[in-house]
């Protein structure tokens, strides 16, 4: 079975899934692609929900925009990067405004899909974007601690570079105001120059990703 039908085999099943009774309709997935690159997010939002698609919103445009000066478009970002995100269903609203953020137990029933897309994909290069995202991987208290670096992790028994971003979110200022400004400017230019980047790009085709490691026994 190749790379591109496994991920097709597990969306399905992740489509099914209805683990989390606080949760607001069904999971919200990305394109089935097999990638070198995996962009992991927090939780989708209602208008993703009704949308159907990741990252589809207000905070998606500051983020393809991002993107967009490291050469995809948001056309070309979704067909070539595989879209995954700690929790896949809208955890609603709070009672004094914005989104709820996901408890413990609903990351924790997600988080088997995570894990099942990292070790069929192997993915060279994890982006996780914002700080729950971060949390699955790297043990931070700032963001200014990991944002503008690249960081060798080891994840589900391979290794694969992180470099994390902050959450695009027109509720956070802290992309847009200093440090944070000048430190997503750095994880860009890191993202701009991994070689798994690079070969997503117009011109350099696209394959199916081979492991960086060995598998855990």
């Amino acid at each position: 079975m190749t790379a591109s039908q496994a991920i097709r085999r597990h969306q399905a099943r992740l489509a099914r899934c209805a683990r989390c009774p606080k949760m607001i309709g069904r999971p919200v997935m990305g394109a089935p692609v097999a990638s070198p690159v995996m962009l992991v997010g927090q939780a989708p939002g209602s208008k993703e929900v009704d949308i159907r698609k990741p990252f589809a919103w207000t905070a998606g445009k500051t983020m393809f925009g991002w993107f967009y000066g490291l050469g995809l478009d948001e056309a070309a970002f979704r067909s070539r990067v595989y879209m995954a995100a700690v929790c896949r269903c809208f955890p609603g609203k709070n009672p004094g405004g914005g989104d709820r953020v996901p408890d413990a137990t609903e990351i924790r029933n997600c988080s088997s899909w995570l894990e099942a897309e990292l070790r069929l994909l192997k993915p060279q290069l994890v982006i996780p974007v914002g700080r729950l995202a971060i949390a699955q991987f790297l043990a931070a208290e700032r963001l200014a601690s990991v944002v503008g670096q690249k960081h060798a992790v080891r994840a589900h028994g391979f290794e694969t570079d992180l470099i994390p971003l902050p959450h695009p979110s027109g509720a956070s200022v802290w992309h847009r105001v200093e440090p944070g400004r000048t430190l997503l400017a750095k994880a860009l230019e890191l993202i701009g120059s991994h070689p798994a980047w690079r070969s997503l790009l117009p011109g350099q085709g696209t394959r199916e990703t081979r492991p960086r490691g060995q598998a855990a026994r």
